[in-house]
């Protein structure tokens, strides 16, 4: 029973990989993705990884809500803060803050992929890397490589694919990010046991030195400095 079902996970997978791929990347779709390793081997193994990062496990056993930022209070905090960063990028790329789907945090597996979904964004702006295609195999490589966030890992690998097969033009950008972003994720902090909420207003070079990002991808053609630039 226990390979059947990982088959039909395995399967599933595929489409909804599929499913990404055609609606170009839909966040909808990637939930599904994100919510079908739920009870997986994959995913209990990320969890076991994610508990032996310094922070994880106390993180994961008081259950650290999820973020709910108030953008705009966010955006009164001096320039250079992480979270006038954070709400500047919200507002400027006309996201909806609150775009992840909603999901229980009563299981260690739960909480962990909800927490993943809510901080999304801020990966993006303490690393630099943009939100465009290639910026996003670049943070999305860091929590792959970090703790293998099981949808992460194969988001990651199917781009590098996809584009080496049908987009060839793309195919040096997506692989330069996703290297970048593997590079980071072996020199930094683990990005996904960091509690932001308690240093909205400290600046994102501080973030960065102490999280030992050392590397940011903002000035790197996708980075988010390219990315949001007048054009």
């Amino acid at each position: 029973m226990g390979r059947f079902a990982e088959a039909l996970r395995s399967l599933n997978n595929l489409k909804l990989l599929a499913a990404i791929g055609r609606s170009g990347g839909e966040l909808s779709n990637v939930a599904d993705l994100v919510d079908n390793f739920l009870g997986s081997p994959q995913m209990a193994d990320c969890v076991r990884r994610f508990r032996d990062v310094p922070g994880g496990s106390a993180l994961m056993d008081e259950r650290y809500p999820p973020l709910q930022p108030d953008i705009e209070r966010l955006l009164t905090l001096p320039e250079g803060s992480l979270g006038k960063r954070y709400a500047s990028l919200i507002k400027q790329l006309g996201y909806d803050p609150e775009f992840f789907r909603p999901r229980s945090i009563e299981t260690e597996e739960q909480w962990l992929t909800q927490r993943i979904a809510t901080t999304h964004d801020i990966h993006h702006v303490v690393s630099g890397f943009g939100t465009e295609p290639e910026g996003e195999s670049g943070v999305l490589a860091i929590t792959a490589g970090q703790i293998g966030f099981p949808a992460y890992v194969l988001l990651t690998g199917a781009s590098q694919l996809a584009n080496f097969r049908f987009r060839l033009e793309q195919f040096e950008q997506v692989s330069r990010a996703t290297a970048h972003g593997f590079g980071m994720a072996r020199q930094a902090h683990c990005l996904a046991a960091v509690r932001w909420e308690d240093g909205w207003d400290k600046p994102i070079d501080q973030w960065r030195e102490e999280l030992g990002i050392r590397d940011p991808a903002d000035t790197e053609s996708y980075g988010l400095n390219q990315q949001l630039q007048p054009r």
